[in-house]
């Protein structure tokens, strides 16, 4: 009897029915967008978007991470993030049912990208205060605050041609954020605790230098003076890093996206930069029965934003400047816009790699299903809260 061929973890057949898959996806969705386009148009088009957006968007993201960057350095050299913690370590506790060294990581994050937690995850002097079952939701509570400087000063940043003011908006949008990253944490709490059991410790490496990171910090040698130029230029350096590790995010999804969402010239297809087949507001059109009532966008094509923050949410905040500039989206819309790529923020690029640092993969679909709850809710929270403000205000 013929019995199936088993391979270890990560092995495949050179040749299999998976790569007939692939191409006949990939091959098709080249051939349905020339189709309408022209090939020559469509090559063009992908090549002078992704210039552009180069240009344009990732250098400017790349100095607002850079500015974010030094500033969290600063926070967390001279104590600023220490207080903080002390500040609202019960509040944590009881909000998200994590300890309330996880403060520390929502603040890091908050100041950074979503794996500046796992620098704090692999601290025996962090891990030490939490339970084993705690561990793999600092994913989820990480991810939903990742980026969020640099996402808030970007909707800061932004100019609506009537004029329209977006700082309630991007308030509303951080507190959406963060119902959405209690929503995620706690169910994926409740889930491991099925798994681990809520008493079983956490796995901690032992080492000579131990301190309570509550009442101790860590900090530079030398000066103050001297400590405040290495925390800034280091804090700088480390924001270049994130800028250039977001352009394959941007580049890639953000170009695939504009062409799917942007609609064709008034003269027909040129080839020129940020044309597109209109397919995404099609599809927002079909759908708006269920979006409007949940986020209420104000344009089909705002669709495209909380589905380019799927992947990477240095994308999505750029296509959101082209939506205010075309009025295709208002100050309501940056608020759900905020809400949902600050509490998504691209994790579906980055849970896995995640997951696997915690030693917990086996839980990134779990994870995965659980966020994607998180931040629809984000998304519906700052859709109603918002409307409700201005009907108050």
């Amino acid at each position: 009897m013929y019995e199936k061929e088993i391979l270890p973890p990560g092995i495949r057949k050179a040749v299999g029915k998976e790569v007939f898959i692939f191409l006949t996806c990939f091959l098709g969705f080249f051939v349905f967008v020339g189709m309408e386009m022209g090939i020559a148009n469509m090559f063009s088009t992908l090549m002078n978007t992704a210039y552009q957006l180069l240009l344009d968007t990732v250098f400017y993201i790349m100095a607002i991470a850079v500015l974010a960057g030094a500033i969290s350095a600063l926070f967390s050299e001279f104590g600023v993030i220490a207080l903080l913690n002390k500040l609202l370590s019960r509040s944590i506790e009881a909000v998200y049912g994590l300890p309330g060294a996880s403060a520390v990581g929502v603040f890091t994050t908050y100041l950074s990208d979503n794996p500046a937690i796992l620098t704090l995850a692999n601290d025996s002097t962090f891990r030490r205060y939490f339970k084993k079952y705690q561990i793999p939701a600092l994913t989820n509570i990480g991810t939903s605050f990742g980026m969020g400087l640099i996402i808030t000063t970007f909707m800061m940043g932004l100019k609506s041609p009537s004029g329209e003011k977006f700082g309630l908006a991007v308030l509303v949008g951080n507190l959406g954020a963060v119902v959405g990253s209690i929503v995620s944490t706690r169910l994926m709490l409740r889930y491991t605790s099925k798994v681990f059991g809520k008493d079983a410790p956490c796995d901690i490496a032992d080492e000579d230098e131990v301190f309570d990171i509550h009442s101790y910090r860590k900090v530079r040698l030398g000066s103050g003076g001297l400590r405040f130029m290495d925390a800034l230029l280091e804090g700088g350096k480390s924001g270049v890093d994130m800028g250039l590790s977001i352009i394959p995010g941007v580049l890639l999804i953000c170009t695939l996206v504009l062409m799917l969402t942007n609609s064709a010239p008034a003269g027909g297809y040129t080839g020129a930069a940020y044309e597109g087949i209109g397919l995404l507001p099609w599809i927002g059109g079909k759908l708006s029965f269920i979006l409007q009532p949940l986020f209420g966008f104000s344009s089909a094509e705002a669709i495209a934003v909380p589905i380019t923050a799927l992947g990477a949410a240095g994308a999505a905040i750029s296509i959101v400047e082209k939506l205010i500039a075309s009025s295709l989206a208002n100050s309501h819309d940056v608020a759900v816009f905020t809400a949902m790529c600050m509490c998504w923020s691209g994790y579906l690029s980055t849970h896995v790699a995640m997951m696997d640092s915690l030693k917990c993969s086996y839980l990134t679909g779990v994870a995965i299903v659980y966020h994607t709850i998180g931040g629809i809710c984000a998304g519906v929270f700052a859709n109603w809260c918002y409307q409700l403000l201005t009907l108050v205000l």
